[in-house]
């Protein structure tokens, strides 16, 4: 069975507090990429912080509060919100950290009695959300194969996107479209 993980297209990470002119512009990459994809194979997962985010471990270490819950920087961007509307409401993960710790059960759970055989993981950031979740999948599950889309990805800079790009390179991660980002051209 293969799935889809759209990872973290939220508001504060577009055009909020930690947004970019690259996850800009990967938006209508990643609105073809969902909408071409079925509703029953796709995953979402959210950053989401409460209130006391600055007191927190990663508050501390990331001190620009973002994707606190309640607040349109946590909400997905529109275009996202649209292009998702018909993926089932336990589908989407909120999650306190970089990895959904859930996904893989989730995933485990939607497969049923069929073995997952492919997960691909879009969104941002490619350093962080991205990668985390990736390399957790890729340790579930390690005989699926485990991809990114780079084209549907982008990083606080274009140095650490492709840094981590290369990290999920070596533990197997196939990396597709990579140079084709559209903030490349």
């Amino acid at each position: 069975m293969k799935f889809l993980v759209v990872v973290d297209m939220q508001n504060d990470f577009i055009s909020g507090s930690l947004g970019t002119s690259e996850a800009q512009k990967i938006v209508p990459n990643m609105v073809r990429k969902i909408e071409s994809a079925p509703k029953e194979s796709i995953f979402v997962t959210l950053d989401t912080h409460p209130a006391d985010y600055m007191e927190t471990n990663e508050g501390r270490h990331l001190p620009v509060p973002h994707c606190i819950t309640g607040t349109e920087g946590h909400a997905l961007t529109p275009e996202i919100a649209a292009a998702l509307a018909g993926v089932e409401e336990s589908r989407f993960l909120e999650k306190p950290t970089f990895g959904a710790t859930a996904l893989p059960e989730k995933l485990r759970q939607a497969a049923g009695s069929d073995t997952v055989t492919e997960i691909e993981f879009v969104g941002l950031c490619t350093g962080i959300c991205v990668l985390s979740n990736a390399i957790l999948c890729k340790a579930a599950f390690p005989e699926a194969d485990v991809s990114v889309d780079a084209a549907c990805c982008a990083c606080v800079t274009p140095a650490s996107h492709d840094t981590a790009l290369a990290a999920m390179e070596l533990c197997q991660i196939e990396v597709r479209n990579k140079g084709g980002e559209p903030w490349r051209k």
